[in-house]
């Protein structure tokens, strides 16, 4: 079995031509999607670490 890079470079050349390539605006869609869901787990989180610091403190006297 051989490689031919030439062979290789025609072929991934060709599978890109297939690809179904998003629009502009869907790609913006969905990278304001993506961005708003980071941004409420975010402070999901941020929130939870805070309340979980909370109970901790209070269950232990740590702290001020």
């Amino acid at each position: 079995m051989s490689f031919s890079p030439g062979k290789f470079l025609h072929d991934v050349r060709a599978e890109a031509e297939r690809v179904t390539w998003p629009s502009r605006r869907a790609t913006l869609v969905t990278t304001g999607a993506v961005l708003a869901m980071a941004g409420l787990a975010s402070v999901f989180f941020f929130v939870v670490d805070q309340l979980i610091g909370l109970g901790l403190r209070q269950l232990f006297g740590l702290g001020g």
